[in-house]
């Protein structure tokens, strides 16, 4: 079906539907004074938000285009007649896409979000016989055990999530956590952690990431339902990765911090108050007097390896990842802060096309290898922005 047509379909269903759209103004709760206190001497009164100020059927369209763009890409098939699925899109779509089913009426998982699923429970349940994403042999060293270590955390996150809309843990996400857990790291330094793929791109692929995959993994064990997280057998892996992610966390760029106050608000045990109130002011602090955060800001000093400058400016999947993070942390959608950075989402979403912008930390658009692939930063922003303004008000 051609996108034109996806588009007025999706529109016809929540016309249908009579689409309440949820970044309505919630009651304020309180929080910690020292959030309010950075916001009130660096930000005007936010403004409101209003109602149906962005386009929830156009991020779908949006979003399920992009999916069947990557099922379907040649470079993302992989063995066995499944496909790699990536941090960029098929990861943000799998944890963004069913927020959008209540305002679509849909009372089922999308063709291409069961697609994703089939195609992670078959490479689950053909772990010990499916290739790895990416070998030593073809790719260099150590590429066979960080395939296998990266991709056992996104197999078990992605599986989670969605059992986590049910509230039953299936035996295909047992499977997926059973495997997360035997390629944990058990000594050294990096103990505790899981092997990552390193091809020298932020924010997820780069010698960092190590950390950024461990508060996954955590995230990841938090989702799953069914009090998995009580359960005695995995007691001692969370210990390990516990003390890894308290261990590195001094060190890392901003956004991997936000990945560990998103890991802590699934496994609360990871960080003690302070740590998290320190992370917290730590974000707010690099909000932009727009109201978004700059991705090329939360990673310190990071070159592009074309040469060309960074973006500064207020972008897409900083002010969704950081804005959906500090709302799972418990900051209200009424924060100033965070109701800025709402604010922000709903003003600058590509209409009619349904994303929102991003840039690659690592090339400009005219050095990727094709416009789709220059889209990838727009997949992610776009999954992070829905989860951001879909996140429900704390009652």
């Amino acid at each position: 079906m051609k996108l034109t047509t996806q588009r007025i379909a999706v529109l016809a269903a929540c016309l249908t539907a009579g689409i309440v759209v949820v970044c309505s103004n919630a009651q304020v709760t309180a929080f910690d004074s020292a959030s309010s206190k950075i916001s009130a001497a660096h930000f005007h009164p936010p403004k409101t938000i209003p109602a149906n100020s962005w386009d929830q059927a156009a991020a779908a369209v949006y979003l399920d285009q992009r999916a069947s763009w990557w099922m379907e890409w040649p470079k993302a098939a992989r063995d066995h007649e499944t496909f790699c699925i990536s941090c960029h899109t098929a990861v943000p779509y799998a944890l963004s896409r069913p927020a959008l089913r209540h305002a679509l009426a849909e009372e089922a998982p999308s063709a291409n979000e069961r697609r994703l699923l089939d195609n992670v429970t078959k490479r689950v349940r053909l772990w010990n016989q499916v290739a790895p994403f990416y070998s030593d042999a073809d790719r260099g060293a150590y590429k066979t055990v960080e395939s296998r270590g990266t991709e056992s955390v996104l197999n078990a996150l992605v599986l989670a999530t969605n059992d986590a809309l049910g509230g039953k843990l299936s035996n295909d996400t047992r499977t997926a956590l059973h495997n997360m857990w035997a390629e944990q790291q058990t000594a050294g330094d990096n103990g505790g952690a899981w092997s990552w793929l390193r091809f020298h791109n932020q924010p997820w692929e780069a010698d960092d990431s190590d950390f950024y995959g461990a508060a996954l993994a955590a995230v990841a064990a938090g989702t799953a339902p069914q009090r998995y997280l009580v359960n005695p057998e995995i007691e001692n892996n969370l210990k390990l990765l516990r003390a890894y992610l308290n261990r590195h966390s001094s060190a890392q760029t901003p956004v991997n911090r936000a990945a560990l106050l998103w890991a802590s608000a699934k496994v609360p045990t990871l960080l003690d108050p302070e740590q998290r109130k320190a992370i917290i002011s730590e974000l707010l602090a690099k909000q932009c007097s727009d109201g978004g955060w700059s991705l090329a800001s939360l990673v310190g000093g990071w070159k592009r390896a074309d040469g060309t400058p960074q973006e500064m400016k207020s972008d897409g999947y900083a002010t969704g990842f950081i804005t959906f993070v500090l709302q799972q942390t418990g900051l209200p959608r009424e924060h100033p802060q965070v109701k800025q950075g709402l604010a922000w989402l709903a003003a600058n979403q590509s209409k009619p096309e349904g994303f929102w912008a991003s840039y690659s930390l690592n090339k400009n658009e005219a050095h990727h290898i094709s416009p789709g692939t220059a889209r990838f930063m727009n997949d992610a922003a776009t999954s992070y922005a829905v989860l951001a303004l879909t996140t429900p008000a704390p009652h």
